[in-house]
This record gives structure tokens, sequence and C-alpha cells, in this order.
């Protein structure tokens, strides 16, 4: 038992096992990379929760949290308001959203779930887009619903929000970022480039 145990401990997420000892080496080939420091490599994913007019209503709140601490396994953090806008009706202070940050083993197992689990559950689904890259590479996915988080339970999804996910990369240049995004699985439209 103790044996299984340990063996079980020192393996790592797939994705990070395969981004070491198969997809760096390919992207320094092909991006022909002289440094292995300059191979694009995921820094962390940041799930964000905005809770826009619903920023007051303690079950709308609640369900979020629940949905961000079942969907990461952390508990997340509030984001506050930086300033007063009386059009809004927000003041400086108020809660207005949540995130959550995720480095290392558990970044890698959300991406791995979020890639061949979640995108193929959307509806309709035919590719993520590629004009959610920004200048620096970085990658946002829109969710309108978090009914596709399997990790939900249908009693957990009956209050609906909307989940941003960033990928922050480190990369020079975008191709670079789309062709590690690419080694990971993503499926992206085909036919936009």
């Amino acid at each position: 038992m103790a044996v299984a145990t340990k063996k079980a401990l020192s393996l790592g997420p797939r994705l990070k096992d395969d981004y070491n000892k198969r997809l760096a080496p390919e992207l320094m080939k092909s991006l022909k990379l002289k440094n292995p420091h300059e191979v694009p490599r995921l820094e962390k994913i940041v799930l964000n929760i905005g809770l826009g007019r619903n920023k007051d209503d303690k079950k709308v709140m609640e369900a979020a949290n629940n949905t961000l601490r079942k969907i990461t396994g952390q508990q997340p953090n509030e984001t506050k308001a930086h300033k007063s806008i009386a059009g809004f009706k927000l003041r400086e202070g108020n809660t207005i959203g949540l995130k959550v940050t995720l480095r290392d083993a558990r970044m890698y197992e959300f991406l791995d779930r979020m890639i061949n689990i979640v995108l193929p559950r959307l509806r309709d689904f035919h590719g993520v887009s590629l004009s959610a890259f920004d200048k620096q590479g970085n990658y946002s996915i829109g969710f309108i619903d978090q009914s596709v988080f399997p990790e939900l339970s249908f009693d957990e999804t009956t209050t609906a929000h909307g989940l941003q996910v960033i990928l922050v990369i480190k990369c020079k240049e975008m191709h670079q970022a789309k062709a590690l995004l690419e080694g990971f699985g993503m499926p992206f439209e085909k036919g936009t480039e």
C-alpha cells in the first residue's frame, strides 16, 4: 500500500509531464530558439467572476464562491472596487467579484480538464477564437454559464453567472503562445488565421 501511495505522489499532472518531456523540446526546435529559457510556458491561470448588478445579492455571491472553490480546489479572493462610481451605485471597497490564481500542478490539472472535458461539452462548439490573444500572448476564454464544469451538480448551477479564464503565458510573440496552446491540445477554430 505504501508503495502505491509513493508512486501516486510521484506522478505529476499529465500536461506538465508532457510539456517537460515532449512539448518544450519540440517548441524549441520548431520556433528555432537557441536558449531553453526562451521556450514559451504557462505561468498561471486566473479565473475571475464579476458580479455586476448582483454584487449585493448574497445568493449569487455564495454561488460564485462555491463555483470557483469546486472547480479549482482553492478558496477565491474577493475583488474590491477601487473607486466610487455613483452611476453604477458603487462605493469604494465594495466587493465586485471573485478571483482565483492557479499555479504549477493545479494550473496544469485545470487546463487539462478544461481542454478535454469542459470545451467539448459546450453547445455548438467549433473551436476557441484566435482573436482572444492580447499583445503579450495571454489568452482569455469567457464562459457564459458555469454548468459546463462537471464538478458542479445541477443544484449548484441554478444561479447562473459567467466566468472568465485567463491563461498567462510567458513568451516573446503571440505566435509562440498559440504554438504552446496548440501543443497542449487547445481546439482553435478552423479557417480563421
